[in-house]
């Protein structure tokens, strides 16, 4: 390889988001798109997960595949609004029932003192997103490491959104 190859390679491994997060086993994924169908009311099929880590928390998106789906987007919408609620009150009851009590960042989520994260729920034109902002290095470590097992345990339905520095 020559000298300038080798300088822009390294460069963009360099600016490249690290979001290589490995996909659970085949078991594992079948097991939570059962759990999690128990607890969210949209089609998993029918709809993808984006989890973007930003510098201050993260932006969790669901949209549909199909834009004229607007059953999917009704639910999608309800969910996460519904959710965004008992998120802001420490409330991660559900996603402890899809992925687990030991889910990475959970515990630190649940401890979280009232006002610590700030939880944002947004319509979309094709679903919905929750915004999640902390003032906490500790706490935005959490959040990204919750959307990372999201991501592993979602595999078949979500990916890595785009990369936001701020919000």
């Amino acid at each position: 390889m020559n000298e300038r190859f080798t300088s822009l390679l390294i460069t963009l491994l360099l600016i490249t988001p690290l979001y290589a997060v490995e996909p659970a086993n085949e078991q594992h994924l079948d097991d939570v798109a059962e759990r999690g169908a128990h607890v969210m009311p949209f089609d998993l099929e029918k709809t993808m997960h984006f989890f973007t880590k930003t510098t201050r928390g993260g932006i969790q998106q669901v949209i549909v595949k199909d834009k004229l789906d607007t059953e999917q987007i009704r639910l999608i919408r309800a969910h996460l609004r519904e959710i965004s609620i008992a998120f802001a009150n420490a409330d991660f009851s559900r996603p402890a029932q899809i992925h687990g009590d030991d889910m990475p960042g959970l515990a630190e989520l649940r401890s979280a003192q009232p006002g610590q994260i700030k939880i944002e729920y947004e319509a979309l034109a094709n679903g919905a997103q929750i915004i999640y902002t902390a003032k906490s290095p500790s706490l935005v470590q959490a959040i990204h490491r919750w959307f990372d097992a999201q991501l592993s345990d979602h595999a078949r339905h979500a990916a890595p959104g785009q990369t936001h520095p701020h919000h």
